[in-house]
């Protein structure tokens, strides 16, 4: 017996040793995980300076008949508009996504005049505090701020032109990127903005695939050699027909830019609610997602920024109502259809978005 009993002893002590060494496998990965998210969120928050927006918001306040301070409450930089007190959101994350009119993996350009234009731009907000996701659409022809540089990149000065060709004015790469969030950033009032992506409008495909292909009903009859739509069909968007329903439009019908921003706008709505789906699934999704565009995709935000996100979205909300996009008007200019935007509807967005109501 007396071997027996050492033998299971043995076996005991065998399974103590494993059970341990899974026990600080699991911390150590837990600790590793958290310490990720801990450093990503760090760095999203020291990315952006709200300073410079909200001296600019409040100037504009006075000018819109608002008042200036007023009351125990009142902090610098609080904003009263229509009776109401606004203060900005200091814990709020925004980014700037940007669609590249290239098909090809991302390779960086010599002449800094043509680094692609962004046809489609958006910016995604995050508002931990009531945990809903919101997205604006920013029309491609927004007249706007533009830094002008010649091929050699000796810079020229800025001029009033399409927000789509700023992206054009760098490298294809970071550079371009850079450019094109300081040109939103102006457009809205120095809004700080935490990180950029910029993707080749070839990784549709892969981005629609990914959470299975997106159904929706067709908003507009597109005719194209590849890819032909009726208004009000319902449609299962797979490979190259994502591309083509967001990407394709008839540049000689007059606002054809505004109808495919519509489409755009609506073929987000129904990918959050995919890709949410799928979040909660996978928690990872966004880090292969991340990792499948990296050929075709240009991004400040890092591996760290992106396991913090994750965690993050996936306790949010957003649905329609909070997709918005640019009020104004579109008009042909000399050349190109131009936008303009309603500057009381802008300062109304920004309070609405990144502002909160102070009681």
């Amino acid at each position: 017996m007396r071997p027996k009993r050492k033998k299971e002893k043995r076996i005991r002590h065998m399974l103590m040793n494993l059970m341990l060494g899974l026990a600080v496998l699991v911390f150590t990965g837990a600790v590793a995980f958290l310490a990720l998210q801990i450093s990503g969120k760090n760095r999203l928050y020291s990315n952006a300076d709200s300073g410079e927006m909200v001296e600019a918001l409040s100037g504009l306040a006075l000018e819109m008949g608002g008042s200036g301070e007023e009351g125990e409450n009142w902090q610098y930089g609080d904003i009263r508009h229509k009776g109401i007190h606004y203060r900005y959101n200091e814990d709020i994350l925004t980014f700037l996504f940007l669609g590249i009119d290239r098909m090809s993996e991302v390779k960086e350009v010599k002449s800094t005049s043509d680094g692609g234009q962004s046809d489609a731009v958006f910016l995604l907000v995050l508002n931990p505090h009531n945990k809903e996701i919101s997205v604006i659409g920013i029309p491609r022809d927004t007249m706007t701020e533009v830094e002008m540089y010649d091929v050699n990149g000796a810079y020229w000065g800025t001029e009033k032109a399409q927000l789509a060709i700023q992206h054009g004015y760098g490298d294809g790469a970071e550079l371009s990127c850079e450019r094109s969030v300081k040109a939103v950033s102006r457009l809205f009032y120095n809004l700080p903005i935490n990180g950029y992506c910029a993707i080749n409008m070839g990784a549709i495909p892969l981005i629609n695939d990914a959470v299975g292909g997106i159904e929706l009903q067709a908003l507009e009859t597109l005719d194209f050699k590849d890819f032909q739509i009726k208004e009000g069909e319902n449609i299962h968007l797979k490979g190259m027909a994502a591309y083509y329903y967001l990407h394709n439009r008839d540049i000689t019908s007059f606002n054809s830019a505004g109808r495919r921003l519509e489409r755009q706008k609506q073929y987000l709505t129904a990918y959050a609610a995919a890709a949410m789906k799928k979040l909660k699934e996978d928690l990872t999704f966004p880090v292969s997602l991340y990792n499948t565009l990296s050929k075709y995709m240009v991004t400040d935000i890092t591996v760290d920024e992106i396991s913090y996100l994750a965690m993050q979205a996936a306790g949010y909300r957003f649905s329609g109502e909070n997709l918005r996009s640019l009020r104004g008007a579109t008009v042909q200019g000399e050349v190109y259809e131009e936008f303009y935007p309603d500057e009381e509807a802008l300062y109304e967005l920004i309070l609405e978005v990144f502002y909160e109501e102070v009681e």
